[in-house]
């Protein structure tokens, strides 16, 4: 299996210690005081790993994945929204067609 998950962890667990921080020391406590400016940095990011996957390669996508799942964990924290929840929601989804899922969000 991979290190992934768990690697999240411990970043999802060190980005809590940072809520309640000093903004102006702290670039999680900065975000996590404002989730609009979290939102905008994980919308920036988001962009930053297409152009990556489409036009510069592994490297920088695997960078540019790592800076986007950061600034997503620090959306969630920002918007108290847990790593359990979303893992809820895509067990929820579990054996259910893409396609079919889509379309059932429709109505």
């Amino acid at each position: 299996m991979s290190r992934l998950f768990e690697t999240l962890q411990r970043l999802a667990a060190t980005i809590e210690t940072r809520k309640g921080g000093d903004p102006s020391t702290s670039y999680t406590a900065k975000l996590l005081a404002d989730p609009s400016l979290a939102a905008k940095k994980l919308g920036e990011e988001a962009v930053e790993t297409v152009i990556a996957a489409v036009a510069q390669g592994p490297d920088a996508l695997a960078s540019e994945s790592a800076d986007l799942l950061y600034h997503w964990l620090v959306l969630l924290a920002a918007s108290n929204v847990s790593l359990d929840a979303v893992a809820d929601k895509l067990a929820a989804r579990e054996g259910t067609s893409g396609l079919a899922e889509k379309a059932g969000r429709r109505g």
